[in-house]
Parts: C-alpha cells; structure tokens; sequence
C-alpha cells in the first residue's frame, strides 16, 4: 500500500505509522462529561467494512499527521488530507 502524502508525494507504507480509528472524538467537556461517555470515547470501537477515516503519522518523512480514508476491503485509498484541516472543519462545520 502507498500513501500520498500532501507534502512528501507517494511514499510506501514502511514510511508511516498507523494510529487508529479518525472518526472517534474526545467529550468536548473533559472531566466534566458522564462516566459512560468516556467509557465509550476509550473502550467502544466499531468494526466497519468499506470506506473509513484512519489517523496516520509520516514518522520517516515530514512528520506529518494524516487522516487517510481507504476501503478496508480492498485497501484502495480514496483520500488523504493533513488531519490539522480535518480538525478545523470539524470544528467549524465545514
């Protein structure tokens, strides 16, 4: 598998490290939310099939963090984008 990193071009997979699921958010009010909400944010994942947001890490390029989204069927990947502009339309609804 190769990803193309928006700053580094196509690179092969030995060059990143893979940090988990992309769609899970932290309770936006800390220590403040239920127990149940954050029992959910660290133990609940699901298991899905098809397209799916993934974090990676450039760790032997730019060190660049990456939401990667890629059939987990196939491996085909349908985008990359720096996780920093996934963050901030989140944050602003973009």
């Amino acid at each position: 598998m190769r990803i193309s990193c928006p700053y580094c071009g196509e690179r092969g997979l030995e060059e990143y490290s893979y940090l988990g699921d992309a769609t899970v958010t932290r309770p936006r009010d800390g220590g403040g939310a239920g127990g149940d909400a954050w029992n959910d944010y660290v133990y609940l994942r699901d298991n899905p099939s098809g397209l799916h947001r993934e974090l990676w890490y450039h760790a032997a390029g730019c060190h660049a963090w990456l939401v990667v989204t890629r059939d987990l069927q196939n491996h085909a990947i349908a985008s990359v984008a720096l996780a920093r502009d996934v963050a901030l339309a989140r944050e602003f609804g973009e």
